[in-house]
C-alpha cells in the first residue's frame, strides 16, 4: 500500500479544536496533530481500545498512538516520519517464500545469466502481465524465470496460450510475441509443467498476476518499471 493515504484528505481545510473529546489532554492533541502535519484532524477522541486515538479527517476515521508518530489506517500501521508501511513490511516478511524450493524447471529462462534473480507467476491473458512485460522488454542486469500460471476462471483462453508458449522452440520470444504482439501460436504437441504450475501457486499462496518473487524470498504483485524492480530487488 502506498503512503498517499495522506494526501487523500489534504484538500480538506480547517481544524475544529473544539470537537475533541474532553478525556484528550490539550498537550496530547497538540503532539498529535503536530506529528501528523498531512492530516487534517477535525476531532481527537479516545478508541476503546487503551492507548489508542481516534482521528477523525472529514468523513475518514484513522488511528494513532498518543505521539501521533504511528498511524493506522486501512488496517496498516504506518511510520509517520518515514512514511513507512510497516504492516506491509511485515507482511512481506511473514510470506517470505523458499527460493530454493522453486522449480526453475518448470519456468521460462531469460535475462542477464548473472543478473538479479526474480521468479514471475504470468498469464498470457492477464493485461497487467503485458504491461509488465512492456516494462520489463530489454533489461539488464535482471535474471528473469518466468512462471506460466494461467488464471483459467476468468481467461479461458490462458491455458492454450499458456501450453503453446511452451512448447515454442525458442519459449521467451514466444511468451512475447504472444503478450506484446497478440500472435496466435500453432496448438502444443509436448508435455508442459502447467498443470504443476497451478498446484505450485496454490501451495504458495498465489492467487494473482503478476506476482513476482526475489531471490531472498520477497513476495510481490503488479507492475514495477525496470528501475523500481531492480531497487526492490536490492532491497531497497
Amino acid at each position: 500500500m502506498r503512503f498517499t493515504l495522506f494526501l487523500l484528505v489534504s484538500f480538506m481545510s480547517g481544524v475544529a479544536w473544539a470537537g475533541d473529546s474532553i478525556n484528550i489532554a490539550p498537550a496530547t492533541a497538540k503532539q498529535i496533530r503536530e506529528n501528523i502535519p498531512s492530516l487534517p484532524i477535525d476531532a481527537i477522541r479516545l478508541s476503546p481500545i487503551r492507548g489508542l486515538y481516534e482521528l477523525q479527517a472529514g468523513g475518514q476515521i484513522f488511528y494513532s498512538n498518543r505521539t501521533g508518530k504511528h498511524l493506522i489506517a486501512s488496517g496498516h500501521i504506518f511510520d509517520v516520519s518515514t512514511h513507512t508501511d510497516l504492516t506491509a513490511k511485515r507482511l512481506e516478511e511473514i510470506n517470505t517464500i523458499d527460493w530454493s524450493s522453486l522449480p526453475l524447471n518448470q519456468a521460462i529462462t531469460s535475462g542477464d545469466a548473472d543478473g538479479l534473480p526474480v521468479a514471475i507467476f504470468t498469464d498470457p491473458e492477464c493485461p497487467y502481465c503485458t504491461r509488465l512485460e512492456q516494462q520489463l522488454k530489454g533489461a539488464k542486469g535482471i535474471k528473469f524465470y518466468t512462471f506460466l500460471f494461467p488464471l483459467e476462471s476468468i481467461h479461458p483462453k490462458a491455458r492454450a496460450k499458456a501450453e503453446s508458449i511452451w512448447c515454442a522452440e525458442d519459449q521467451h520470444q514466444a511468451l512475447l510475441q504472444v503478450m506484446l504482439e497478440n500472435k496466435v501460436l500453432p496448438a502444443a504437441t509436448c508435455n508442459t509443467p502447467i498443470t504443476a504450475n497451478i498446484a505450485l501457486a496454490n501451495k504458495l499462496g498465489i492467487s494473482g498476476t503478476p506476482t513476482l518473487i526475489a531471490g531472498d524470498g520477497r513476495k510481490t504483485s503488479g507492475v514495477k518499471s525496470v528501475e523500481q524492480l531492480r531497487a526492490w530487488l536490492q532491497n531497497k
